[in-house]
């Protein structure tokens, strides 16, 4: 494993696993949400976003956090794993609660400089909103791409106690 991705629902742990990973690897982590969103949490065109993704990952050892579809071409097509956290919506929900909580409260600083704000928590577009419909999605739609994408080791974590397990095992100083 040299160049991961990792996918899941939002609030799933992609960013936190995927930045353990690179930590293992001794690889570049790269976090496509911070590619993706610009200022004041506006897009950036595709073509940009396109273009960054590619210069991102010229490396030959990498881990990627995102399920942007724009860029999974790119993203996948060079991979040789991806991790797919697929977990309950209960434990995503759970997750987003606590690292919503954190960022609001923190006034964490994300990409560009923008942050998550109480009032955007149970907007239209909130991310708890999101997650229903994404997840479902993702349950279909993952099992498919990965005959499409037949070169990728495949990695299916159920659970936070078996993604551990998996870290555990497959990185064991034996």
């Amino acid at each position: 494993m040299q160049r991961i991705v990792v996918v899941g629902t939002c609030g799933s742990g992609k960013t936190t696993l995927a930045a353990e990973l690179a930590k293992r690897i001794e690889a570049p982590h790269v976090e496509l949400d911070a590619l993706h969103w610009g200022p004041n949490w506006i897009p950036v065109e595709t073509e940009a976003f396109r273009a960054n993704t590619e210069e991102a990952l010229k490396g030959n050892s990498w881990t990627v956090d995102g399920n942007y579809s724009k860029v999974r071409d790119i993203v996948w097509s060079r991979a040789d794993t991806v991790v797919w956290l697929r977990y309950s919506l209960w434990v995503i929900y759970w997750q987003l609660v606590w690292r919503t909580l954190r960022r609001v409260l923190g006034k964490e600083i994300l990409w560009n400089g923008n942050r998550e704000e109480w009032h955007n928590i149970l907007a239209r577009d909130s991310l708890f909103f999101w997650a229903i419909p994404s997840n479902r999605k993702h349950r279909y739609r993952y099992p498919l791409l990965f005959e499409e994408y037949a070169h990728l080791k495949v990695v299916v974590l159920n659970s936070p106690k078996e993604m551990q397990h998996w870290l555990a095992e497959t990185f064991s100083e034996d």
